[in-house]
């Protein structure tokens, strides 16, 4: 999801003056749009799709991330024991 600036920047009077246009560009080319006032970034529009598909994949990485700590600070179970605690056998 690499950023077209020529495209994807756009000064936030243009979201007033056409909204539907700004969020149908976000959907159609996945990518988020940067808003501005006075030159400077205020706002980030995206499509929904892709904002939870970002939130899964911000989850899971984080959830690996914990993990790999857990390990690292010596916070494991041994198979046996984790079957036991969810009653698999």
């Amino acid at each position: 999801m690499d950023t077209k600036f020529s495209e994807d920047i756009i000064p936030l009077s243009d979201l007033k003056v056409n909204p539907g246009k700004v969020v149908r560009h976000a959907e159609a080319t996945r990518r988020p749009i940067l808003l501005t006032s006075r030159g400077r970034g205020v706002a980030v529009v995206q499509g929904l799709e892709e904002y939870e598909r970002n939130e899964e994949e911000r989850a899971f990485v984080k959830a690996i991330a914990q993990g790999l700590m857990d390990i690292k600070e010596g916070n494991t179970v041994t198979l046996e024991d984790a079957k036991r605690r969810f009653g698999v056998k």
